[in-house]
């Protein structure tokens, strides 16, 4: 969570983001007070599975709060309420706001500490790089990426992705789930499809499938995703704005509807689009805006509309390879590759907090 103090209207407003680090990137280009967060780095979400086969890119990818919030005084608690005029956090610091984005996504119970989190790349690599078999769970981008990074990256592995669909990628449409089973098959990726596995009942490497087969691996990982990052605001004064689905409602201008000054971005929305991370970042592009408008006393009529993306979805397979459909129109192969695949947009990502896109 984060919080800046703003000149408008003559007054000083105070604007308090729950997650959404790309949005304070965006606010924040100027000296301010307190801000608060769950943790000590924000980590380019889409990149991590490849920092699980290669270690040294979460180097780029993991970023302290401090390198692009430089004035600031971080306070690690995540928030656990929201009142008409205040945060709580859990440490029990109520943080006042004149205006409110929540931009939690889903629920993300990792490490604290960027030191933290690079060393559980390693060991997580560590283990890969000793098993001679591994068990992915979860056919969906987050299962299909990380096959296709272990299978490029270490091709004598035998990797098993077990996904209880009965197509890969039913995020997107049927042809590029199709692609993609070919194209994990050409890389001797075992793909089971229509069945689920009881990852609370292993015994000696041996896993059970719902279908009754029988799979030996000597580590498995988990890609069936993650809760909704909003269970924390149903006891809020939000929990009336929340739909069946447990997403935030918001109008064209991305204001949670019931209240003015509050807005609501990213997967946590129940706007009509495929949950994506550049449509995240579109969503703060929009927020931004408004929330400048309104704090230096601007026409509420004037505020930015934002338009659901169109259907785009990239899935990157190994390093140089990507599945990708455009509106109905599916290619394979290093085109859609060079698009996202080699950096994952890290740098390009680096570049619009401020920063150097490499290291070096």
């Amino acid at each position: 969570m984060a919080a800046i103090e703003g000149v408008g209207g003559g007054e000083k407003k105070r604007v308090v983001v729950v997650g959404g680090e790309v949005l304070r990137a965006r606010l924040w280009r100027k000296p301010f007070k307190n801000i608060a967060m769950s943790k000590e780095y924000f980590e380019v979400p889409w990149a991590s599975l490849r920092s699980l086969v290669e270690p040294s890119f979460a180097e780029r990818s993991v970023i302290n709060h401090t390198e692009y919030l430089q004035n600031a005084r971080l306070v690690i608690s995540p928030a656990i309420n929201v009142t008409e005029s205040e945060v709580l956090t859990a440490q029990g610091d109520p943080i006042a706001y004149d205006y409110l984005v929540i931009a939690t996504g889903h629920v993300d119970t990792g490490a604290l500490a960027r030191s933290e989190k690079l060393s559980l790349y390693h060991a997580e690599y560590e283990k890969i790089k000793s098993s001679n078999s591994i068990l992915i769970v979860g056919g969906g981008p987050t299962g299909v990426e990380l096959a296709g990074e272990v299978a490029v990256d270490f091709p004598d592995k035998k990797v098993t992705l077990v996904h209880r669909g009965s197509r890969l990628l039913e995020f997107i449409g049927r042809k590029a789930g199709r692609k993609a089973l070919e194209w994990l098959t050409s890389k001797k990726v075992e793909v089971i499809l229509g069945q689920s596995v009881n990852l609370n009942s292993v015994s000696d490497g041996v896993y059970q499938t719902s279908g009754g087969e029988t799979i030996t691996a000597d580590c498995y990982f988990n890609c069936t995703g993650k809760p909704m990052g909003s269970m924390w605001l149903k006891d809020t004064v939000l929990k009336n704005s929340l739909d069946i689905h447990g997403r935030l409602m918001v109008d064209a201008n991305l204001r949670v509807k019931g209240h003015k000054n509050v807005f609501g971005i990213g997967d946590i929305t129940d706007i009509p689009e495929i949950k994506q991370g550049y449509l995240a970042q579109r969503h703060a592009t929009v927020a931004a805006k408004n929330l400048k408008l309104l704090m230096t006393g601007g026409d509420e009529q004037k505020m930015a509309v934002y338009k659901p993306g169109w259907q785009l979805a990239i899935v990157s397979l190994g390093r140089n390879e990507a599945v990708a459909q455009v509106f109905f129109v599916t290619l394979i192969g290093c085109f859609p590759g060079m698009i996202k695949s080699k950096d994952l947009f890290v740098g390009k990502t680096r570049k619009q907090l401020g920063l150097k896109p490499n290291l070096l």
